[in-house]
């Protein structure tokens, strides 16, 4: 038994409720259950409760053991004075107010439905991929959709949740900010972190002031990246280190240490060498990125911002020094589409949630209805398990319930965790 479902139980009233009475023997009649309190203090705030013949109006606290109220320190607690009843599994202990008056207590020992109490526990303690796999396809597709469009929503909030930290920081520069959210997704997850250290190592203003030359762009990134810090034999590297010597005095700059950048088990097109030469070629092909996203009418608009050419010394190299087989570096239409889910449409989002135009926040609902879906293990799971995604939605909901609910097993937060309890709370024995 844990708390968290004698929640569930008072929230829903998925209990035996008739012929209530308190420990003491007093009649109970629920007006209000209270509003359900995520926050610190009470767990049901503002409940009305009728106890004998008095009509209450305060807070309900909901506990497996009288006695936790000891064990959880809410006697010294003043926040705690003006609870009304106290909910329990187990009545064990009698429990005061600082004032020195008793607080009703309500059990709900023999009154949780039997089946509901066994099917929460089977949901609690499998091991399958998700818990409730073998209920899973007896839910409605229709019930399914409904709570796949909240988690998608809920999927976005936490996403322009960073970012909008990033923004106050910024002091609400919204181009700085995308440049720096967007080269954190061009690191990929192996190289996140010094990505995001790059971006930050330099200020944009100063890209700015060299958008007409792609080489001192270059120069800027790769030498703040501290990957120029090596002696070469190419041309190319040399001459980027060269400039960038020049550009490091004249801005007073410090590069990240080259000790940062991962290439261990990262396919050549994905070495952070290929990563920076592309995100400085697109800094210099567009100077406002954020504005252009923006102004984007379609996903294939969005496509053509990215395609970058490199300049030709990559085509037979993936770092410096080394020679491969010609070939040309693009950005993957795929890894475009990652950056739009995870970087442009979040910010599309925020964009139009901050500034009250909600036609950012329908173009960002859109981008994601128009894209194919992520391909990897977790989709391909939830695809055996019947479930047919078919756009970059549908992909974004099912990752948020696999992630922010059925790891953590979240049932009782769940819609489809609820429609299998509630099967199982028509009889008390």
């Amino acid at each position: 038994m844990k708390e968290d479902f004698l929640h569930y139980i008072w929230r829903f009233q998925k209990f035996q409720t008739s012929n209530m009475k308190t420990s003491s023997g007093e009649d109970i009649h629920i007006i209000s259950i209270g509003q359900y309190n995520t926050h610190a203090g009470p767990d049901f705030l503002d409940a009305r409760i009728k106890i004998g013949d008095t009509l209450w109006a305060g807070h309900v606290e909901i506990h497996i053991n009288s006695s936790d109220w000891m064990l959880h320190g809410h006697q010294s607690d003043k926040d705690y004075d003006n609870v009304i009843l106290h909910v329990v599994f187990d009545d064990d202990q009698k429990i005061f107010r600082s004032s020195g008056s008793q607080i009703a207590a309500f059990s709900l020992k023999n009154r949780i439905f039997p089946k509901m109490e066994a099917q929460y526990l089977k949901l609690l303690n499998n091991k399958y991929w998700i818990p409730c796999q073998h209920q899973f396809h007896k839910i409605c597709q229709i019930k399914k959709n409904i709570w796949y469009d909240r988690l998608l929503i809920e999927r976005l909030e936490e996403k322009i949740q960073t970012i909008n930290s990033t923004l106050k920081m910024n002091n609400d520069d919204w181009e700085k900010t995308f440049f720096q959210t967007l080269a954190v997704n061009f690191g990929l997850k192996v190289n996140k972190l010094p990505f995001d250290l790059l971006a930050k190592s330099i200020d944009l203003n100063i890209i700015a002031k060299h958008r007409d030359n792609e080489f001192q762009i270059a120069a800027l990134l790769f030498g703040q990246s501290g990957l120029l810090d090596s002696d070469f034999d190419d041309e190319y590297p040399n001459n980027l280190k060269k400039e960038y010597a020049f550009l490091k005095q004249k801005y007073q700059l410090t590069p990240i240490k080259k000790e940062s950048w991962k290439f261990l088990r990262l396919r050549p097109q994905n070495f952070p060498t290929i990563r920076i030469a592309q995100f400085s070629k697109l800094l210099f092909q567009e100077s406002h990125l954020f504005s252009r996203m923006l102004s984007a009418k379609s996903i294939f608009e969005i496509e053509n911002i990215f395609k970058i050419e490199l300049p030709i010394y990559w085509n037979n190299h993936f770092i410096f020094d080394k020679s491969s087989i010609q070939r040309i570096k693009l950005l993957g239409k795929s890894t475009i589409h990652l950056i739009v889910i995870n970087t442009i449409v979040p910010f599309l989002f925020l964009y139009g949630k901050s500034k009250g135009i909600s036609e950012y926040q329908d173009k960002a609902i859109h981008l994601l209805e128009t894209l194919k879906g992520e391909s990897n293990s977790i989709i391909d799971n939830w695809t055996k398990l019947g479930e047919n995604p078919k756009s970059a939605y549908d992909t974004q909901a099912l990752l948020q319930l696999k992630n922010a609910y059925c790891n953590h097993k979240k049932c009782l937060n769940c819609s489809i965790g609820n429609a299998i309890l509630q099967e199982s709370s028509h009889v008390l024995s």
